[in-house]
């Protein structure tokens, strides 16, 4: 039960990190027609700006668990590998105990945000006026995943997975 919770969130952070890759493409091709259609055309740009923003925000917070995931976040470990197995273990509990922490709060604030700005119609004050609940809705999201992907973490350090899988 607990490798196929492990295997499916595994899965759901590359999917995210798949579609944080997309939305980092679709963010690039966007700012090249941008500058073409402002340097050829003298043509004004309207909502590119903001889809660009928000999509290389989205993809950026999207992007999160997979990171995780892959441990491919920077991360100073001096203190972690001078310690024996057993502190060293521990350390890893109580850090991915904080992160977890982290993430659920998070999420329950981004999504609180969402709905508001869903229920109140907000929009932005740009002159395209985007819809923000649009944007938002990574947020909560992504910080969902990163929660699962904690999850994650702490089944694989409790259960002894994350030594076994050759992590230090």
């Amino acid at each position: 039960m607990v490798s196929l919770f492990l295997r499916a969130v595994d899965l759901l952070s590359k999917v995210a990190a798949l579609l944080a890759g997309l939305l980092l493409i679709a963010a690039m091709l966007v700012i090249c027609e941008m500058i073409f259609l402002r340097y050829v055309f003298r043509a004004p740009t309207i909502w590119q700006t903001d889809f660009v923003v928000f999509s290389a925000t989205a993809a950026m917070f999207l992007g999160a668990p997979y990171v995780l995931k892959t441990r491919g976040h920077v991360g100073v470990d001096v203190i972690e590998i001078a310690l024996p197995p057993g502190p060293r273990r521990a350390l890893g509990i109580i850090g991915a105990l904080l992160g977890l922490t982290f993430a659920v709060l998070m999420t329950i604030a981004s999504a609180m945000f969402f709905h508001e700005a869903y229920v109140n119609e907000w929009r932005t004050s740009t002159v395209a006026a985007i819809t923000l609940w649009i944007p938002l809705l990574p947020l909560p999201v992504s910080f969902a995943l990163l929660s699962l992907q904690y999850l994650a973490e702490l089944a694989r350090r409790l259960s002894g997975a994350y030594e076994a899988e050759g992590h230090a």
